[in-house]
């Protein structure tokens, strides 16, 4: 809580036993009194962890996806009374020191959404360890999402984000898909309804521990993207609707 502002941290979390206190640790102080980990069937110590830090924790009793996950972080997230809501991944691969800075934006009334772009310049993105494969298809479909939602952003893909309250309650994401695709799907719904979407660079790392999806995976992905921006197309044409768009 910061003045009369609730701040709540959702953390969508598997197999994260390993980096999950590295994570918190570098949350600001103020911010770690709400925080919700979401285990989505986890294998290993998560929940362990997760309680022994302090966090309150909901468990999946299977793996039931990325997207679903979040669904579950923000519905929990909603019903503690968020007023502002910081999603971050619990693998250390982004730097949660930023959290200020990108609720900055949003109490100043500036955004509704910030995301934390990996991509602020390509050597230190490479450098970070980022795949060169991962990099220019990143490229190459953030290109394509900004023409088409009208926006100017670094990085669609980024698994930092920071959202209003506004914003969760109006995005109808229970229509979304449990995959990954669900971030995609979610940047075109708050395009849709208006919201005013930004981003700050992040520093992030690329270890085995950290959450990474493999080359076909990241294959469907992007082709899944592409059909959400085709979606997104025939909905502002009034051809089309669909779940996630109605």
């Amino acid at each position: 809580m910061e003045g009369n502002r609730k701040v709540v941290i959702v953390m969508p979390a598997y197999n994260a036993a390993s980096t999950l206190q590295k994570t918190v640790d570098d949350i600001p102080g103020e911010y770690k009194k709400n925080i919700i980990l979401v285990d989505d069937g986890s294998q290993d110590d998560t929940i362990a962890v997760a309680r022994r830090l302090g966090l309150s924790v909901i468990q999946h009793a299977s793996n039931q996806g990325y997207g679903a996950n979040q669904k579950t972080c923000y519905r929990a997230a909603l019903e503690q009374g968020a007023d502002y809501v910081v999603m971050i991944h619990p693998d250390y691969q982004y730097d949660s020191r930023v959290i200020p800075f990108a609720l900055g934006f949003l109490f100043t009334d500036i955004c509704d959404v910030i995301l934390g772009s990996r991509i602020r310049a390509r050597r230190e993105t490479l450098a970070n360890g980022m795949p060169l494969y991962k990099y220019f298809s990143n490229r190459c479909l953030t290109i394509i999402e900004n023409f088409i939602l009208g926006q100017n952003l670094g990085d669609f893909h980024s698994g930092f984000r920071v959202y209003t309250r506004k914003v969760l309650e109006t995005v109808p994401f229970s229509g979304n898909s449990d995959d990954f695709v669900f971030d995609t799907q979610f940047l075109a719904q708050a395009a849709h309804y208006g919201f005013r979407i930004g981003d700050i660079p992040i520093p992030t790392r690329y270890f085995p521990e950290a959450s990474s999806i493999n080359f076909w995976r990241s294959l469907r992905y992007g082709i899944l993207t592409l059909v959400v921006m085709i979606q997104f197309m025939l909905r502002k044409a009034g051809i089309a609707t669909f779940r996630f768009l109605p």
